[in-house]
């Protein structure tokens, strides 16, 4: 076979062995643990079938670089893919400059679970919002805090735990964002 062609075959098989790796790592850790189990087959077989041709020929050195080449590409392709699959929640913690009882009104006619209250900073007084969303609305929301509040502090991570409140039972329901 021709070298440069096992080199793009290598580099192409490591670019699809962990994309699954991360993807696996990925659903374990949001709670899919029967998808992640099904991925982690088809990676292990494709991790096999990868080594083993690089194995096969270790005195080529291109085919190593191929591989470590295309390990770092799957980590990117991973990490993409499941930006776009936006599983699972975030909340997002919004601190204003002053009270801004509009900017909550405006995010829950939006369809946002907004939990709003007053607080006080350094400056003076300010509005504090705790706002859960699906992650796929996550840039969309970030867009429109800005337009309504664009000296607004955000803040956001995924919370492990959620039960309770109209947001989840709305997203279970399919009637969030309609």
């Amino acid at each position: 076979m021709n070298p440069w062609v096992m080199v793009l075959i290598i580099f192409v098989i490591n670019i699809v062995y962990v994309t699954f790796s991360t993807m696996r790592m990925i659903l374990t850790l949001k709670g899919y643990r029967y998808f992640a189990a099904l991925v982690s087959m088809i990676e292990v077989v494709v991790y096999v079938v990868g080594l083993g041709l690089v194995l096969d020929s270790l005195d080529q050195i291109q085919n190593l670089v191929a591989y470590a080449l295309g390990f770092g590409s799957g980590v990117v392709v991973g990490t993409k893919i499941e930006e776009k699959m936006a599983l699972g929640f975030i909340t997002v913690n919004v601190i204003t400059d002053e009270l801004n009882k509009e900017l909550a009104s405006t995010l829950r006619t939006k369809g946002y679970g907004v939990t709003d209250w007053a607080a006080h900073g350094l400056g003076g007084n300010r509005s504090a919002m705790q706002i859960l969303t699906p992650r796929k609305y996550e840039l969309k929301l970030y867009t429109l805090i800005a337009e309504l509040d664009p000296k607004a502090f955000i803040i956001s991570y995924e919370p492990k735990t959620i039960r309770g409140g109209f947001l989840v039972k709305s997203v279970k329901r399919g009637k969030l964002f309609k």
